[in-house]
């Protein structure tokens, strides 16, 4: 008789509680940004280059607005557009941010990402290496790492990163020599990175 005295109450209680569950669930909470309780968006981009990528860019992200807006968190405005490399029809995507660009992804027409060029100076390589980091402090010489640049980088010279083939950096700096030599190691030394490459494909940057 005392064990059906004390069972009851909870019995009865039990529909005013799953009551009470369910006009909860009815009402209007504020929606929660979970990634504002995470350290590392309180300090600005986190992005960094890496042997697999740009953040969450890697060779098999879809070349579309969409997903590099996803991979990039949103963080910059993508305008597109469309250029030629080598006789190679190339799209592209240019990450904006206070309008200057900060990053150039790109690859073949309706592919995957190829490559990334990164001019953001919040943006670093995952051993610590940005924009603005003296020649001296990854080299001691150029000789068989560095070539001399391409296109836009002309003026510049390439070396490639020392703990990965998909990541290089672009140098640049003052040389009084001709445009088609090496700059010497003593003028290198104070040259400074002005661009991080990460390329899907490493033999790209060897092919140039």
């Amino acid at each position: 008789m005392t064990v059906r005295l004390q069972v009851r109450p909870m019995l009865l209680a039990l529909p005013l509680i799953l009551t009470g569950c369910s006009s909860m669930s009815h009402m209007s909470m504020p929606s929660v940004s979970w990634s504002s309780f995470n350290p590392l968006n309180w300090f600005g981009s986190s992005l960094t280059v890496s042997d697999k990528g740009v953040g969450e860019i890697t060779a098999s992200t879809p070349l579309t607005e969409e997903a590099i807006k996803d991979a990039l968190d949103g963080d910059y405005t993508l305008r597109s557009g469309m250029s030629m490399s080598n006789g190679k029809m190339l799209s592209f995507y240019q990450a904006m941010s206070d309008k200057e660009v900060k990053m150039s992804i790109s690859g073949a027409p309706k592919g995957s990402v190829e490559r990334v060029d990164v001019v953001d100076a919040k943006v670093e390589s995952e051993w610590g290496v940005k924009i603005g980091t003296p020649f001296s402090d990854l080299y001691t010489k150029a000789f068989d790492v560095c070539v001399k640049g391409e296109g836009d980088d002309a003026q510049n010279i390439e070396c490639k990163a020392p703990q990965s083939t998909h990541v290089s950096y672009v140098f640049s700096g003052i040389w009084h020599g001709p445009d088609s030599l090496m700059p010497a190691d003593d003028s290198l030394k104070d040259w400074k990175v002005s661009k991080i490459i990460w390329r899907a494909d490493p033999t790209a940057a060897t092919a140039q």
